[in-house]
């Protein structure tokens, strides 16, 4: 399901209303549509900012969560980066938007 001018407008909103204020994560964030990462009975709640359940009795972090986490990393375009916990991969993603090169591994 991709994001309607209208939603995607209230998802940004939402990241930037929590504290996400840097344009390359916004930018990324942007792109990588969350829907995708998640399935089921809660693919219609993609688009909140709010952890939702994925496989494996894991849970994908709500998109403000990504949003400063990713912020507070201040990932460069040279930047190499691990991830340690794949999930659903929609962190991955981001980073993947803003890095050379993202490694990420799971258990599952």
């Amino acid at each position: 399901m991709d994001l309607d001018p209208e939603q995607k407008m209230q998802f940004l909103f939402a990241l930037r209303s929590k504290g996400v204020t840097d344009s390359r994560v916004l930018t990324a964030m942007e792109r990588i549509d969350r829907g995708p990462f998640v399935s089921g009975v809660f693919s219609a709640r993609a688009y909140e900012d709010m952890p939702l359940p994925i496989a494996c009795g894991q849970t994908i972090s709500q998109p403000s969560v990504v949003g400063l986490m990713t912020q507070a990393l201040k990932v460069g375009p040279r930047d190499k980066v691990l991830e340690v916990g794949t999930g659903s991969g929609y962190q991955a993603a981001i980073l993947s938007q803003l890095a050379r090169r993202v490694y990420t591994v799971e258990r599952h």
